[in-house]
């Protein structure tokens, strides 16, 4: 008999429509709150999200919802929480912690006082005198108080979820695997398409890509913290693999192209599709973005450029974001989306964009310039 969880599938901002979107192919109902997207599900659920959601950070278990505006409403609402229904005598459980906006604001304090409260509840619950040992498996716990109202989450996930599988080396400012796949998502991409990313660095958008064109789960190749727990069965994920197994199109033919101007970019790149597997379906080349010509039609730029944030550097790629709006009008199939932080990216481009949506790349506040080409066969 499967259990039924409230589960949270967490996601950065401005990316919660997509990972909904994602939880619900996966055959899940949400609802979408400020960078978390909820939904019910079972064991199978928990191995399917972690394999599949390629734009969320993290899929957790919400324990308990409740106000908590004093320390020992916080520890009573935590101990009356059925504990026991996941975690097994010898659990091991750090318990983290935030506050925002709230009364109870020493994180140290309310983290004490939760792990309290769950020891009370196993030891009576387990019949225990002493203490626990907490030698097996770990469940980290989080206790995060917003607005005086307390959420105990337990983490499925363990690394966050942009971990996917593969070693990935990367530049000095790397873009996050799920912001990359979130950028892909945006685009519409269909495979049977031209993909090219001018200022690839290490790699990460020409190889989410990859894994989209071909249909595979982002978390195949990894492993979750809670494949160690007893009640996660290791069939739950047997079948969760084989059934990414059997969804994954690898016979389907790509036209990924990724450069870069550095040509040590280029080689960590080709080393990261390597690693992922995807080297003879990705051509990576040490080339200048405004270098870019082409004979296809219908094909889509992904690109983050540099923002120019050191000295000297503005300027010059001001220069270079001018001179492929000027290429691009060469390529009017051809749609171009830009992750840049730079106000006048339109300016400089020579057009206006078809639509702009506003991400956080990290912390940077950056907007998606969107420039659509023409309709095409391809579409019909």
């Amino acid at each position: 008999m499967m259990a039924k969880f409230k589960l949270v599938a967490t996601a950065a901002m401005g990316l919660e429509s997509i990972v909904a979107q994602e939880v619900q192919d996966l055959g899940y109902e949400t609802k979408v709150e400020n960078g978390k997207v909820y939904f019910e599900g079972d064991e199978t659920a928990i191995a399917r999200c972690n394999l599949w959601l390629r734009v969320a950070d993290r899929v957790k278990i919400v324990v308990g919802e409740f106000p908590a505006e004093t320390f020992d409403q916080l520890f009573e609402n935590t101990k009356a929480l059925n504990w026991e229904q996941y975690l097994p005598v010898d659990a091991n459980f750090p318990v983290s912690g935030k506050s925002v906006k709230s009364k109870l604001f020493s994180v140290p304090d309310c983290q004490a006082i939760v792990k309290k409260a769950i020891v009370e509840r196993m030891k009576h619950h387990y019949k225990r005198l002493g203490f626990l040992d907490e030698s097996g498996a770990t469940y980290k716990i989080e206790v995060s108080i917003l607005k005086d109202v307390a959420t105990l989450t337990i983490d499925t996930s363990g690394a966050g979820l942009h971990k996917r599988g593969y070693r990935q080396n990367q530049g000095e400012a790397p873009l996050k695997e799920t912001l990359a796949a979130a950028l892909v998502k945006i685009s519409r991409w269909s495979p049977s398409r031209p993909f090219v990313d001018l200022f690839c660095g290490s790699g990460t958008i020409p190889l989410e890509a990859a894994m989209i064109g071909q249909n595979i789960a982002p978390g195949y190749n990894r492993e979750f913290i809670s494949e160690d727990w007893p009640w996660m069965k290791a069939k739950i994920w047997d079948d969760a693999r084989n059934e990414a197994d059997d969804l994954a199109n690898y016979d389907q033919p790509l036209e990924i192209i990724g450069s870069d101007i550095d040509h040590r970019m280029v080689q960590i790149a080709q080393e990261n599709a390597l690693e992922a597997g995807f080297a003879d379906l990705i051509t990576f080349k040490q080339m200048q973005a405004t270098d870019f010509t082409t004979k296809l039609t219908d094909g889509v730029i992904i690109s983050n450029p540099p923002y120019g944030e050191r000295i000297g550097e503005k300027e010059e790629i001001e220069k270079v974001i001018k001179q492929l709006g000027e290429i691009m009008k060469n390529y009017p199939t051809w749609s171009v989306y830009m992750l840049s932080s730079m106000e006048n990216f339109e300016q400089l481009y020579g057009k206006k964009a078809t639509k702009k949506r506003k991400l956080f790349n990290g912390f940077i506040r950056t907007d998606l310039y969107q420039f659509w080409g023409q309709k095409s066969k391809r579409d019909e």
